[in-house]
């Protein structure tokens, strides 16, 4: 729970176990940050809810309708696999099961033309199977509706006719793009969300207000914004990449204050970390998503790279002989054998605490560490089975850990054509200020930016977004056969659409912006990349020159002299709410505060340990300098400073290092 003071601007941290009911929880954590709901302005906060929801299968019973011969798409899928060599590895099962997708005869072709309409004696046949079962939610799902909605709608208002009060969600609606598998996997998943997002959202609105919230319950989605607690209720699965989009958001928000466009995110937490990358202020975003193999989801969402590497990642020997780390964890239980809960094998927790670089002490001294226990797991799994010292072995175990990491943002930078040397690092989470100058150094990334709180970094994200909506259509074309009035025309049906959305959130017209997208591709191919364009478009010239440079830049490939066509139009829909803003403070050149203590530790740049200060952050001053060797202790994290490595303060509390490399 991360709470900003708007009149100091200072922020306060609380954690809470984990409740079975997690409004409880959260209502727990608002307690735990000592503010009452009457006095809270804004309320946003980022949820597991959804995915864990399609992960356990546990939401209410849907029905699926389509086309006849279509049953069986999203069983199909594409026919890949996310482990190609793997045959015998099991895919997920389809979020509905084949007993609940019904079909009926209707056909509609490629280009919109009606060749069969829905037939009615099935349709209501149909109905009379759903009441049987019960079932109160429904996906229609028909092939090329994106097209043309006619035969959907009508469904719907036969399902309506004989079912009234049922909930049903249009595949034209929700996603009207081509690719059917796609389309119907977003629908379904989306239907079967809305009942989960539904209640938990007006729930805990209603529990809030009780107790004198007065304002909207947000919920933060994968695209990067918020919705109000009913436009959950329609595109639930935007949910399903809640929380790892804020820690994104968060890290554009704290390297642009440190005066960095570019920025590297590194949100390292117990069990995974999250890789984000902003390009001249500008996350990257994706359609191309799922939370199961083989089950995309469409709806835009921040594009973030998540590697099973954590604090507790289990380091361990393959068959081959190798020293591997994760992505198994120890988890919460029984966690990093220093936790003293019964772990057996040694972890990036074990290894930092024997190292001397994470302390005995966590969370303010209410768990304790048990240097011994990690010492001998290290010595016992990794240094006798690799004829190591117990020092190497744990520099190596978290050697192979940075090493994971770094090949992770290699893929969200290099491979799109970025190089890291231009780009800010900022490491957050309980364990990314750990790791972050030992991963620049490798990826010769030139600083790294430790927030004022990295442990609730990403919760601080939740304060910094808007309420957005993507709406979409199909609008295929070459460039040179466009007219520009019909392009303006469907772009102003669009955003009329997310007008009246943002009207039922009771967001004012003065809050509201708007901003237009064109997906192109060259003539023939498959995959798009999306293009920002002027409110008012007169020509494309600017577009298809940023297009060619975008596929050069990310492809390696560019070809201005061939033909490019437009596959899809976007209208992003923004309503501005209130963002938090962190206290700018004066910079001081006054002396730095004593050291709260003293600890050897090993760094990887010395042949042996060394007497290191230990401060507490909390006294550093804006202006401060700390020099490295140090380790800098506080609530939710531990930063480490090499030798060598200067810890400077800025006016926003964030710390800078500049990170000269090795020769």
């Amino acid at each position: 729970m991360c709470v900003l003071n708007e009149a100091s601007g200072k922020i306060h941290v609380a954690k809470t176990p984990t409740t079975p009911d997690p409004i409880d929880g959260v209502l727990k954590g608002i307690e735990a940050g000592g503010v009452a709901l009457r006095d809270i302005i804004l309320f946003s906060h980022g949820t597991t809810l959804a995915t864990n929801a399609l992960i356990t299968r546990r939401f209410p019973p849907a029905i699926m309708v389509t086309t006849k011969g279509f049953r069986d798409v999203i069983e199909i899928r594409r026919g890949t696999r996310d482990d190609l060599w793997d045959t015998y590895k099991e895919m997920a099962a389809p979020y509905l099961p084949r007993r609940d997708r019904l079909v009926v005869t209707e056909r509609i072709d490629y280009s919109g033309k009606v060749i069969s309409e829905v037939n009615e004696a099935e349709a209501r046949e149909l109905a009379r199977v759903i009441r049987k079962r019960k079932v109160n939610n429904v996906a229609i799902c028909f092939v090329n509706s994106f097209v043309n909605p006619e035969n959907e709608q009508r469904m719907r208002d036969i399902l309506l006719e004989e079912l009234p009060g049922v909930s049903i969600s249009l595949s034209s609606d929700i996603m009207p793009e081509i690719f059917e598998h796609e389309r119907f996997n977003t629908t379904v998943a989306n239907t079967v969300l809305g009942p989960v997002a539904g209640q938990y959202g007006a729930e805990l609105e209603s529990r809030m207000q009780d107790g004198g919230y007065s304002g909207e319950v947000l919920l933060l989605h994968s695209g990067g914004g918020v919705m109000t607690a009913k436009g959950a209720t329609k595109f639930a699965a935007r949910l399903a990449a809640s929380g790892i989009a804020a820690g994104a958001i968060a890290s554009r928000f704290i390297s642009e204050l440190a005066g960095y466009k570019n920025s590297i995110s590194l949100d390292m937490g117990g069990t995974s970390t999250d890789i984000s990358l902003c390009s001249d202020g500008h996350l990257h975003v994706t359609n191309d998503w799922h939370v199961e193999y083989g089950y995309p989801i469409r709806f835009p969402s921040i594009e973030v790279l998540t590697i099973g590497a954590g604090g507790g990642s289990l380091a361990w020997r393959d068959k081959a002989g190798a020293l591997r780390n994760g992505p198994q964890s120890a988890g919460s239980t029984p966690g990093p054998v220093c936790y003293n809960h019964g772990g057996t094998e040694p972890t990036n927790c074990d290894a930092n605490v024997f190292l001397g670089r994470l302390g005995t002490k966590l969370a303010g001294g209410k768990v304790e560490l048990d240097i011994k226990l990690a010492e001998g797991a290290i010595n016992r799994v990794i240094a006798e089975p690799f004829g190591m010292d117990t020092e190497e072995a744990a520099l190596s175990i978290l050697k192979v850990a940075n090493a994971n990491m770094a090949d992770a943002v290699r893929l969200v930078s290099l491979r799109k054509g970025y190089d890291p040397r231009d780009f800010a690092l900022v490491a957050f989470g309980g364990a990314g200020a750990l790791h972050g100058v030992a991963l620049a150094r490798d990826l010769y990334i030139p600083v790294v930016l430790i927030p004022p709180n990295p442990g609730v970094t990403s919760a601080l994200g939740c304060l910094l977004v808007d309420i957005t909506h993507d709406i979409t259509q199909m609008y295929t074309d070459t460039v040179s056969d466009i007219d520009m009035t019909e392009l303006n025309n469907a772009f102003r049906v669009l955003e009329e659409d997310g007008r009246d959305r943002l009207l039922s959130e009771d967001i004012s017209p003065d809050r509201m912006l708007f901003q237009r997208y064109i997906d192109m591709r060259y003539l023939g191919q498959w995959r798009s990349m999306s293009i920002p364009v002027s409110a008012d478009i007169t020509n494309l010239d600017e577009a298809v020159k940023q297009f060619h440079e975008e596929h050069g830049r990310e492809h390696n490939y560019s070809r201005p002299d061939a033909p490019v066509e437009v596959c899809r139009i976007q209208v992003k829909a923004t309503g501005l709410n209130r963002k938090a803003e962190l206290a700018k403070h004066e910079l001081r050149k006054a002396p730095l505060p004593a050291p709260i203590g003293q600890r050897m530790v090993r760094f990887d740049e010395a042949p042996q340990r060394i007497k290191t200060p230990v401060y507490d952050r909390s006294t550093l001053h804006a202006g401060a300098v700390v020099e490295g060797p140090a380790i800098i202790d506080q609530l939710d994290s531990t930063i480490v400073v090499p030798p060598g490595i200067k810890a400077e303060v800025d006016e926003y509390l964030i710390i800078k290092m500049h990170v000269p490399q090795l020769s």
